[in-house]
This record gives C-alpha cells, structure tokens and sequence, in this order.
C-alpha cells in the first residue's frame, strides 16, 4: 500500500449566518472534524445479529484557536455566531485549492456548542478549544 507524509497546515474560514467570512487558519492551531451518518435500527425478527442502516448526516468540528479581540478576531466571531445561531465551516487540510490530496468540506448551519469569552491565564497564550455539531456536509475535491 503507498503512503505520502502529510505535513498539516489547515485552512479554515467561518460565517456567521448572513454575516461575512472570516479565515481563521492563522489562528488556528488544531483542527478536527469528524463526519459519518446516524444509525437507524433496521433489524428483522430473522437476523441472527443487529443490523443498521445509514441516516442523517452527522459531524463534529473541533477547533483550537488563539482567542484574541477586536474587529475580524476569534471573539467578535463566537459572538456573531451566537447571535445568528449557526454558521459555515470550509475546512482544508492544506490550502484552499481543493484536490484529490487536498479535499474542501463545507459544513452548513453548524451550530456552536459553546463560547468561551474571556480566558485569561498570567503569562499563558490564551487558546479557545470551540465545538460545533449539527449541519450537513459536503466533500469537495473540484
């Protein structure tokens, strides 16, 4: 089996609903995002074991940022998200021009599980680790 090195470098952008995109990746500093569908329960009295099927869309997005202040920044953003109730993600895992090596996925109307405001440790680089769930996704390599 053939293997490439992958040296990370995501690139993200979020936008508030109807707000105005904002690239995030220069204060990003990890990223994940985990996609599947639900399970639904389609066993039958013959089955010898549980059987599922696929059902909604289901995703996760984990991000770490540096939390900094002011127009365009992190906390000017969690707070539009708040207000609008959801946003779009369009994550990379290097660079914005999507391939086959390099896939876009766009999530829409992700919700934010929580917002962390002020963080504030003497001496510490404040990093605001933000959760969103909820939304549908899409892969692009186009």
């Amino acid at each position: 089996m053939a293997t490439a090195t992958f040296l990370s470098g995501a690139t993200c952008t979020i936008t508030p609903t109807g707000g105005s995109v904002i690239d995030v990746s220069d204060q990003l500093s990890k990223c994940e995002v985990m996609l599947g569908f639900e399970l639904l329960e389609s066993t039958s009295l013959s089955d010898t074991g549980r059987q599922a099927t696929k059902g909604l869309q289901s995703v996760a997005v984990n991000l770490d940022l540096y939390l900094s202040y002011g127009v365009g920044e992190i906390e000017t953003l969690l707070s539009a998200i708040v207000a609008a109730g959801s946003c779009t993600i369009v994550v990379s895992p290097s660079g914005s021009t999507e391939s086959a090596t390099n896939p876009e996925f766009t999530i829409t109307t992700a919700t934010l599980d929580a917002a962390p405001v002020i963080m504030s440790t003497i001496g510490s680089l404040a990093v605001a680790t933000i959760s969103f769930s909820n939304g549908t996704w899409v892969r692009d390599i186009t």
